[in-house]
């Protein structure tokens, strides 16, 4: 094989292990062999030789029964130093926006069926809102969540949404909660009213790193002053959600 053809071997090789991850990453119980090769429509006998590889560099592993596979502590280290810069680029800002405020700003990531709390600036009022920095909060009933699912593919939303709905045994109605992250893409900010925690409502608004990850920036509010705060929080939320587009795009 000439240069040409080995390094276009080499190019199909790493789209096949960076498709093969990708499905994993959707799927954080772990697949099969026979799922995967399904999943990204290769033989089985290609994915195993590929798997075979990305566990030699800890990228993926293997249950112990060895018939699941799941990312593995290499991909781990690798985001959270992704993690770590995005937490650097936007701490700032997470300070300006709660000095302007005067209330709490968190930052969070969507991870798997979560959003992941990464950073928080604490408010200045002596009753103010705070969670805890590796907290997960669910998808449909938060201002970041829904900020963070208005930003995906509809399919992918509704799948998300539902699986949410099913752990939780709850009823939803997909119609209308289409409609509610169909405002969200149109104002770019969703809202929680007492509907994670009740006496807490919050403004949120997502948006992707340079890396395709999202993000959400969130502002809660106890709900006893949030009416009164909501047009400041708004504009504010949209001016500092603007310039982190812009910078975490480079």
């Amino acid at each position: 094989m000439n240069d040409q053809g080995t390094a276009r071997s080499g190019i199909q090789v790493i789209a096949r292990a960076a498709a093969i991850l990708r499905v994993l990453r959707d799927d954080t119980d772990g697949l099969s062999l026979g799922q995967i090769a399904e999943r990204v429509e290769l033989p089985r006998s290609t994915v195993q030789r590929i798997v075979g590889a990305l566990q030699a560099e800890r990228l993926v592993i293997a249950s112990s029964s060895g018939g699941s596979i799941r990312l593995g502590p290499e991909i781990t280290a690798l985001s959270e130093a992704t993690r770590y810069n995005v937490v650097e680029e936007c701490r700032l800002h997470l300070s300006e926006l709660s000095r302007l405020l005067g209330e709490t700003a968190d930052l969070s990531v969507l991870r798997g069926a979560a959003m992941i709390f990464l950073d928080q600036v604490p408010g200045m009022h002596r009753l103010r809102t705070i969670s805890s920095v590796g907290d997960a909060f669910p998808l449909t009933t938060t201002a970041n969540g829904r900020s963070a699912l208005s930003l995906l593919p509809e399919d992918l939303a509704r799948q998300m949404v539902e699986d949410e709905w099913q752990r939780w045994h709850h009823a939803g109605d997909w119609p209308a909660f289409a409609a509610l992250l169909a405002e969200v893409r149109e104002t770019g900010l969703a809202c929680d009213s007492d509907e994670h925690t009740e006496g807490i409502s919050a403004l949120g608004g997502a948006l992707r790193d340079r890396h395709g990850e999202i993000y959400a920036i969130s502002v809660p509010v106890p709900t006893q002053r949030f009416v009164q705060i909501r047009p400041q929080v708004e504009v504010a939320l949209r001016d500092m959600l603007a310039t982190l587009r812009v910078q975490l795009a480079h």
